[in-house]
């Protein structure tokens, strides 16, 4: 009953709210590179046309508030930088195994502009999907054509085999040569495991079942693909600590883990799928156990939804943090004139989706599918609202305090030069507390310039130093430093401007 009463309050009110100040938040964006939907906008783009895109992105997403990117940077068994293991995917030149011409490391690259834009980059694998249609040419080398019994086709796609033990070893290669080559800040899955149902099509994998499976499960292939999907998230949980303790891993399900009719601990929903049932990812056992630091479900229905009402799954998944990170999948791609539903027709759902998370405990914010349809005009209205009342000032991402807590040590040496604030970075501890963004706080003269409020940040970057695109305000700078689990240091010693 309570839940309902907020829930009615925000539903009248979500237009109407003054700006907000919330100092910790995840604030994401997909960036999908399959079928290029997001990112590059074509195939065969120049590597300059293709970095002039980067920043494009990367510049409207930090102005409207954004401080994750979750790239897709292995849309299907490829990838968007040099690998000896998988070939370059060919959604960027046209071509699987075509290489960028004049060369360049698009991974690199999105890192170094993500991190000075002090905003993290999740990198997004998708672990079993080898090709999006099987009609597309694979190279040569490519390693289902070593290993033809690692995979199988259903529908028109082409998927590794969730229980073949080699499997798992060569996902955890894949994820945890990118996890040592490049400085990510998580490695992230989305909902796509064992695949959706295909009416009349049954998954392929009764010889796979025979072979690892029936010794152990021989009465339940459900459970036995289940336990596939656990082995391989409980081995690159273990695998991404072991490689850099600070990475964090995190996964995007689909919104609805059990209906409450299939199990007494699911959800108040009448989905048709569920991540338990059908794509066999027991994703509450992942977060319970501690295998996984974030989980992040898809909830892109409507308020009101008949079968998968917003706020009834918003609060069952908050009830089910166990202590980890949740944040909400949300939908602007929902978003269109003519849209079937009513509730997507205009941007008063989503703001009222962001209204209500932000009411809930141990929801920690929230990331928005995807980042293409910001450059859309029905989403113009909500972009405005995002910079000016929803997000008007930067957020942290919340810390992870199971991984690290220990902040580091304060910026230094701080001065100014006409529009330009420049600091020096603390002494290092260990990599884990190595200063990773900085976040600028300012006060006006008659400030208490001691707090650490999030209405006094007026940004938060990735270099040691801060531009101001107008003159400084008099009154009062200080900088603290993040570091890589966004641990915050002391402030700096105060830098006044008369």
């Amino acid at each position: 009953m309570k839940n309902n009463i907020v829930i009615m309050i925000l539903l009248f009110a979500s237009l109407s709210l003054p700006a907000q100040t919330v100092k910790y938040e995840f604030r994401g964006v997909w960036v999908s590179t399959v079928a290029n939907i997001d990112w590059p906008s074509k195939t065969g783009l120049i590597p300059e046309e293709q970095q002039k895109e980067i920043l494009t992105l990367l510049n409207m997403h930090k102005k409207n508030g954004c401080n994750a990117i979750i790239l897709q940077v292995r849309p299907s068994a490829d990838a968007i930088f040099p690998s000896e293991l998988e070939p370059w995917t060919k959604y960027l030149t046209g071509k699987q195994g075509g290489i960028p011409e004049p060369y360049y490391d698009p991974l690199e690259y999105w890192v170094e502009q993500t991190h000075k834009r002090g905003m993290e980059l999740h990198a997004w694998f998708n672990p079993y999907r080898i090709q999006q249609n099987i009609e597309d040419t694979l190279t040569s080398s490519h390693i289902i054509n070593k290993h033809p019994d690692w995979g199988w086709n259903y529908g028109n796609k082409k998927y590794f085999e969730p229980g073949h033990p080699e499997v798992w070893n060569f996902i955890t290669r894949v994820v945890t040569d990118v996890v040592k080559r490049y400085d990510i800040d998580a490695v992230h899955f989305d909902d796509y495991f064992y695949p959706y149902a295909i009416q009349g099509q049954q998954i392929p994998d009764s010889l796979a079942f025979q072979k690892y499976g029936g010794r152990y499960f021989p009465r339940n292939l459900d459970d036995w693909r289940r336990h596939n999907v656990d082995t391989i998230i409980q081995i690159l949980g273990s695998a991404i600590k072991t490689t850099k303790p600070w990475v964090k891993f995190g996964i995007s399900p689909f919104g609805v883990w059990r209906n409450r009719e299939q199990d007494v601990n699911g959800s108040e929903t009448n989905a048709g799928t569920t991540n338990y049932d059908a794509l066999y990812a027991d994703i509450i056992k992942w977060q319970r156990l501690g295998w996984i630091d974030y989980t992040m479900p898809q909830l892109y229905w409507h308020e009101g939804h008949p079968t998968a009402n917003f706020s009834n799954l918003a609060y069952w998944w908050a009830d089910h943090a166990y202590g980890r990170a949740m944040y909400l999948g949300l939908a602007p791609y929902r978003i269109q004139s003519n849209a079937r539903d009513k509730e997507w027709k205009n941007i008063k759902n989503l703001i009222f989706q962001i209204e209500v998370l932000r009411t809930i405990q141990h929801i920690h914010g929230f990331c928005f599918f995807s980042s293409t349809h910001f450059f859309r005009k029905e989403l113009k209205p909500f972009t405005k609202k995002l910079q000016k009342e929803l997000c008007p000032h930067p957020a942290i991402i919340p810390p992870m305090p199971w991984i690290d807590q220990i902040a580091p040590a304060p910026p230094v040496g701080i001065k100014t030069q006409e529009s330009i604030i420049e600091w020096e970075s603390p002494v290092e501890a260990d990599e884990m507390e190595r200063a990773r963004f900085y976040v600028i706080y300012y006060y006006a003269q008659n400030d208490n310039s001691s707090l650490k409020k999030p209405e006094n940040i007026v940004g938060v970057v990735g270099e040691n130093r801060f531009y101001s695109p107008s003159k400084l305000k008099k009154g009062t700078y200080r900088i603290a430093a993040l570091d890589r689990l966004n641990n915050e240091s002391q402030l700096s010693e105060p830098l006044i401007i008369q």
